[in-house]
């Protein structure tokens, strides 16, 4: 009670009240039993009120908690006015399922507000979160990039993820989501943290295509792997074609960029290129685009440049080595492909060992 004069004092708009309710932290951490913690309660609450403001009260640890001595406690303070009431798995031990039925059954007994809590230690703080609001919940507590306690509590982007997918119109109406990047790029700066490269929505990672089939339908209807519109958070997608998991529709796209026309048959060639150079070391965006410049200058010059004139001798012939395996795996996919028509066997029925052969 003595804190919550002096918080009342300094002139707040609300005070949050939270004690731990399980067994383990009532023996181990206050000392407390349900008795005594539910009498204060509902002085402190009474109190809060009676100056006018807004109070929220939480259990600690609620899901290693007695779901009665919770219901009981949470009705009484509802009763006397509290504005909301708060449930929190301070331990991340909750599943989806237990945080659904344990919100569900609250919001039938309290009419305030339900705030969630939810830390992340065994990794399921989004999916909790998501099921409290399904559940009637109406807050759920975030932290830019997930940071807090241990392993910390639901992120507010990967939160922001999982809600445009259920409702794109609300969530796009509701939020400036085009600021999200700006503040996890602020946090990360300020606590000297990098964003992980496979982050929600931001990471570098979140909106590139790497492997061919998936360029392939990604530059003809984007939704093909993409649960998520990159513009609807100021971000873009990548369609990664310097690799040796490219495919020729990347490089098409990436020829079409620079400008060059070329025919499939052309591109395919130059495809294999860039895959063979990747074999032999990493190569950057302007390597795989040095190779496609000169490839396309070569068709027409009499007199043919090296595709990338700072090779040393020893990647030359690594260089030439990977292409005739390339060439050789395309001979081997055309002669089964021939194989299979002469035998008029469906490629669907072909066994994983067949394929792998």
């Amino acid at each position: 009670m003595d804190d919550a004069r002096i918080a009342v004092e300094t002139g707040v708009d609300g005070v949050d009240v939270v004690i731990g309710t399980s067994q383990m932290l009532r023996e181990h951490s206050h000392g407390k039993d349900m008795t005594y913690i539910k009498n204060t309660a509902i002085e402190v609450i009474e109190f809060v009120k009676s100056k006018g403001i807004e109070i929220r009260f939480s259990s600690e640890d609620s899901f290693r908690s007695d779901l009665v001595d919770l219901l009981s406690l949470y009705s009484a303070v509802d009763k006397v006015g509290v504005n909301r009431v708060g449930i929190a798995d301070t331990v991340g031990c909750a599943s989806p399922r237990q945080v659904y039925d344990l919100v569900r059954t609250l919001r039938g007994v309290v009419s305030c507000d339900i705030e969630c809590h939810f830390h992340n230690d065994s990794g399921c703080a989004i999916a909790n979160a998501y099921c409290a609001l399904e559940a009637g919940a109406t807050h759920i507590d975030t932290s830019v990039l997930g940071i807090g306690e241990r392993n910390g509590i639901t992120p507010l982007g990967g939160l922001m993820a999982r809600m445009i997918v259920a409702d794109r119109d609300y969530v796009k109406n509701k939020y400036k989501l085009e600021k999200l990047k700006e503040i996890e790029d602020l946090v990360a700066e300020l606590v000297e943290v990098n964003i992980p490269f496979n982050n929600y929505i931001t990471g570098f990672c979140a909106f590139t295509h790497k492997a061919g089939i998936h360029a392939k339908a990604i530059l003809n209807n984007p939704s093909t792997y993409e649960i998520i519109n990159p513009a609807d958070f100021g971000m873009s997608r990548y369609v990664h074609f310097a690799s040796r998991l490219t495919g020729w529709n990347a490089i098409k796209s990436r020829a079409d960029q620079l400008g060059l026309s070329m025919t499939d048959a052309q591109l395919k060639q130059v495809t294999t290129k860039i895959k063979a150079l990747a074999d032999v070391r990493p190569i950057a965006i302007d390597d795989a685009d040095s190779i496609i410049r000169t490839f396309h200058f070569n068709l027409q010059a009499k007199v043919e440049k090296p595709l990338l004139p700072n090779m040393t001798e020893e990647e030359k012939v690594k260089f030439e080595k990977a292409e005739r395996e390339l060439a050789g795996e395309k001979e081997k996919r055309e002669l089964d492909e021939i194989v299979d028509e002469q035998a008029d066997v469906p490629k669907a029925k072909k066994t994983k060992t067949e394929v792998a052969a």
